[in-house]
């Protein structure tokens, strides 16, 4: 894997990118073999700032994949990336062409208009503020989460629950603090929605004292690797206790990571599904 080149995916918009990026996700969940390098250009408005993003992916193993409204734009990108010879893939001229001709009526064409708040965005900010409330262990949560992650501090807990609560999941978790035992009730709920976290003992001991650095005290045995190492120990033994799958956080983005846990829970109940049909 180390020695693996990974492909670009470029992502160039007229506004912030975000539609593109959660897209992008869904792309990249279908390759989890591959390495994935997200470079964006937001706030694309000329066709000079089209001219840099090409520039930037030409002769490299990049795909530019865009969310243009102006249809000017997307004509320029097309012709941009056939020129320099960079795959590219529209993610709205298509679909925006295809309901105009089927329903008879012309898109707005205004870059940056947002989605309307309706049942799947109240959904969001719902698990949104549930990641909040029930970090760290905070105040229980169990029973009403989608996903529950077990695991040592700074195996990104907290950016993963907010993240996966951006996406609609109410995710709870739970730290493992050498000395001090879990929570009970997490070895009553449905282990099917638990997710163990993991990382490499020096990568651990590196972001903590970068953390530790950070809040300007002195080095203390948080950062310390033999703790390190009988922390991880001791949330490996309680992984095996609650029988879940464990995710090495080492090398993996936070957006990666999310996608990989929803990966498992959602097989994990169509697993169990299909052994009680």
């Amino acid at each position: 894997m180390s020695d693996q080149v990974p492909v670009e995916l470029h992502i160039v918009s007229d506004s912030t990118g975000e539609t593109a990026a959660r897209l992008v996700l869904a792309l990249e969940a279908q390759f989890p073999d591959l390495l994935f390098d997200e470079v964006r250009h937001p706030r694309v408005e000329s066709i000079e700032d089209l001219a840099l993003a090409v520039a930037r992916a030409r002769g490299r193993p990049a795909v530019m994949v865009y969310t243009l409204v102006e249809p000017g734009l997307r004509d320029e990108m097309r012709r941009q990336c056939r020129r320099a010879r960079v795959h590219y893939c529209d993610l709205l001229g298509h679909p925006i062409e295809s309901i105009s001709r089927v329903a008879g009526v012309a898109a707005r064409m205004e870059p940056g208009v947002r989605a309307p708040l309706d049942q799947t965005y109240f959904k969001r900010i719902e698990a949104i503020e549930f990641a909040v409330r029930y970090d760290d262990g905070i105040g229980g949560g169990l029973d009403e989460a989608d996903i529950v992650l077990v695991g040592v501090s700074r195996t990104s807990k907290t950016p993963l629950s907010i993240y996966l609560g951006y996406l609609g999941h109410k995710a709870a978790n739970v730290p493992i603090v050498r000395g001090v035992d879990p929570p009970a009730h997490l070895f009553e709920i449905d282990r099917v929605k638990i997710v163990g976290l993991t990382i490499d003992p020096e990568r651990l001991v590196e972001i903590r004292e970068e953390r530790v650095r950070s809040m300007g005290g002195p080095r203390r045995r948080y950062a310390d690797l033999e703790v390190v190492f009988e922390e991880l120990e001791a949330a490996t033994r309680i992984h095996r206790r609650l029988r879940c799958p464990v995710i090495d956080v080492s090398d993996l983005s936070v957006e990666e990571t999310a996608m990989r846990i929803i990966r498992l829970v959602a097989e994990r109940h169509r697993r169990r599904e299909t052994a009680s049909a």
